[in-house]
């Protein structure tokens, strides 16, 4: 009987030590998450589009569920939207992990990578061989990025190949080393590179192949794994390995602290850990310095623990991830008119073969792809014809997803006409005109400064400050050979909108009663409901 009850008190103390162990762990992991989050914070003040300084900080935080400001994503939403404008949609001609990339974290605050400045950020993971060209490493992180918003996978009309799920889960397994693991390449294992693959395949483990092939890689793990519970990757000891091998696990539903990943009593976060220099970040290697690289990649490996330790979507499944609340946001501005509304993506890709190479091109692509401009025919914009003052009318009440109203008082224009609602939406919203109180002019087209004036009215709509007084907007338009000719009642909006780069200040003259042409319509739109927040 005594023995039985030293036996059974030994017991008890073991099993409250490593109860005492894993709370521990647990609190470690929250202090430090906090402490490195409030660091990053602070150092990356400005996220960018970038490997450092950009996505990861910003995944890093959006999953810490710590109390970051809206503003700081929305803020790096503006970046990124203004990034993939200024570079035409293209981020890589072939690294695509750089589209993966930005598609996580673009998930992980919220926001849509398949609408972003007009561009789909999805479509060329569409595109399979593209993708893979960078090896293993595209096919893991397309997989990623695809999974984490759980996005269908998209149509790339571009593509010799068009890429499915199935063909990148089958190109990762294809490629796994004979010694159970992944390399980037060679034939023996890395454990980056296995941590990163099963990250991407962690979706799929009711796949018998998918779940053959995790296990023989867990394996593989288990054996690389060092005496201080952590990881060599190319050739060095490092506290990325440990990263990658940590959110693997994470992903899988394993416990870092499973036995097969505790060597001479370390654990592999035990081993992340020691690269930590508290109130400085992570260390890269053992005797280095801390650097941003290291920290962001080792924070989010915290988040992901975190995560798990309180019953959350694990890092990569961003199906909770919530939309930011700033007012600033896709909505659009505050002082908006309620009927004003943000027009979705309808044809993803949209473009004429007559604008390839044309400076208006984004404008025009942006506009289609929602609907709210189209094509003389399904492959030809004609961006040099002119508009006219009906077709002006309907692209301006698209622009702004006015609901259809049907008040004219035009003698020309009559229900028959298709531009009937258009024309009485926008002039029941005060946007346009008529020539005359019972005349509309629908087939005549619209100059230079009349649509300066329509434009500006759509803004003021949209919640813009437009107001100019009359010195502004003769210093604004005195830098123009010919302002003078312009008419009275129309420099207000013509200096509002050069002043608001709605048109293009860099020309010399305003030629104002020369006839818009299609595509500095679309750019005027497309400028103004950038302005607005409302692509």
């Amino acid at each position: 009987m005594k023995r039985f009850i030293s036996i059974l008190l030994t017991l008890m103390i073991i099993f409250s030590l490593s109860s005492q162990a894993f709370a521990f762990d647990k609190d470690k992991v929250d202090v430090t998450l906090e402490s490195v989050g409030n660091y990053l914070y602070e150092t990356v003040k400005k996220p960018i589009v970038g490997s450092i300084g950009g996505e990861w900080t910003v995944l890093g935080l959006a999953r810490s569920d710590m109390d970051i400001s809206d503003e700081y994503f929305e803020n790096y939403y503006q970046t990124v939207t203004k990034y993939v404008k200024d570079c035409g949609g293209v981020l890589h001609s072939k690294k695509y992990t750089e589209y993966s990339r930005v598609i996580v974290a673009l998930t992980s605050i919220g926001k849509n990578p398949a609408d972003v400045a007009g561009y789909n950020l999805l479509i060329p993971l569409g595109d399979y061989e593209k993708t893979i060209w960078q090896g293993i490493n595209g096919a893991i992180w397309a997989l990623i990025a695809l999974d984490s918003g759980n996005y269908d996978m998209p149509s790339n009309p571009d593509a010799e190949v068009q890429a499915t799920r199935e063909m990148y889960i089958n190109h990762i397994l294809e490629k796994q080393t004979s010694d159970g693991g992944w390399a980037l390449s060679g034939d023996i294992a890395n454990p980056d590179v296995t941590g990163m693959a099963l990250q991407a395949l962690s979706k799929y483990q009711d796949n018998a192949k998918v779940k053959s092939a995790t296990e023989k890689a867990l394996d593989c793990l288990s054996r690389m794994q060092k005496e201080n519970g952590g990881f060599e990757g190319f050739e060095t000891e490092n506290s990325e390995s440990s990263v990658q091998v940590i959110v693997a696990l994470c992903e899988l539903d394993i416990s870092a602290g499973d036995e097969r990943f505790v060597k001479n009593g370390k654990s592999v976060i035990d081993n992340l850990f020691s690269y930590y220099d508290n109130g400085k970040g992570f260390k890269h290697i053992h005797g280095g310095p801390a650097n941003l690289m290291a920290t962001e990649q080792c924070f989010y490996a915290l988040a992901a623990l975190k995560r798990v330790n309180e019953g959350k979507n694990s890092l990569f499944d961003m199906s909770d991830a919530k939309e930011l609340s700033v007012s600033s946001g896709t909505a659009g501005l505050e002082g908006k008119n309620a009927d004003v509304q943000k027009m979705n993506i309808l044809n993803p890709g949209k473009t004429f073969a007559d604008i390839v190479g044309h400076k208006d091109a984004i404008a025009i692509e942006a506009l289609a792809s929602r609907g709210i401009i189209n094509g003389k025919t399904e492959n030809s914009f004609e961006p040099n014809s002119t508009m006219t003052r009906a077709e002006f009318a309907t692209i301006i009440a698209r622009g702004l997803g006015l609901p259809q109203k049907s008040n004219t008082i035009f003698k020309d224009v009559t229900t028959s006409d298709w531009f009937y609602d258009y024309v009485g939406t926008v002039y029941s919203y005060g946007i346009i005109k008529g020539i005359s109180e019972n005349e509309f002019n629908p087939n005549g087209a619209i100059t230079r400064e009349e649509a300066a004036v329509m434009v500006t009215r759509a803004a003021k709509l949209c919640g813009i400050d437009t107001e100019m007084d009359a010195l502004a907007t003769r210093d604004v338009l005195a830098q123009f050979f010919d302002y003078v000719l312009s008419s009275d009642w129309s420099q207000n909006s013509l200096a509002f909108c050069y002043n608001e780069k709605i048109l293009d200040d860099s020309v010399m003259d305003i030629k104002p009663f020369d006839a818009v042409t299609r595509a500095e319509i679309a750019s005027m739109l497309f400028n103004m409901l950038s302005l607005a927040k409302l692509l």
